[in-house]
């Protein structure tokens, strides 16, 4: 049965970079696709933020550049929390999917994986992992 469920993810960036920005955008929101098996009609909308030391991009232009055009987005930035992670884009998606909620597979990438560790899960046997690898156990 089709349900709307919410996907989380994060991407710590080397620097506030509009292209360094951009580009691991692209990363996380195509991993996101790929890891749920999403078509992009699935996506029923994502709320980007990124944290207030990140200020040159829209992390939502790099949703648009691969291919989420009719997707609705917001962008804002995230709560200045002191001592937080820093370079840090987050994103809350919701999709339509047939998996239950404990399938889903939030994402996040590069430093931001210390964010969240509960939540990210070792590859699936037969699922290809960042890079491409192949997991298999």
């Amino acid at each position: 049965m089709i349900a709307v469920r919410a996907v989380r993810g994060a991407v710590q960036v080397d620097r506030d970079d509009p292209d360094v920005i951009f580009d691991e955008t692209c990363s996380l929101v195509l991993e996101v696709i790929r890891r749920n098996d999403l078509a992009l009609d699935d996506i029923i909308s994502i709320f980007f933020t990124m944290t207030p030391d990140l200020a040159s991009g829209f992390p939502a232009a790099a949703a648009r550049a691969v291919g989420l055009t009719d997707v609705p987005m917001l962008c804002a930035t995230e709560i200045g929390v002191p001592n937080s992670m820093e370079r840090v884009v987050r994103l809350l998606a919701h999709i339509q999917t047939d998996r239950p909620p404990a399938m889903v597979e939030h994402v996040y990438l590069r430093g931001a994986v210390k964010l969240r560790p509960d939540l990210v899960r070792e590859r699936r046997p037969g699922t290809r992992g960042p890079g491409g690898s192949t997991a298999t156990g």
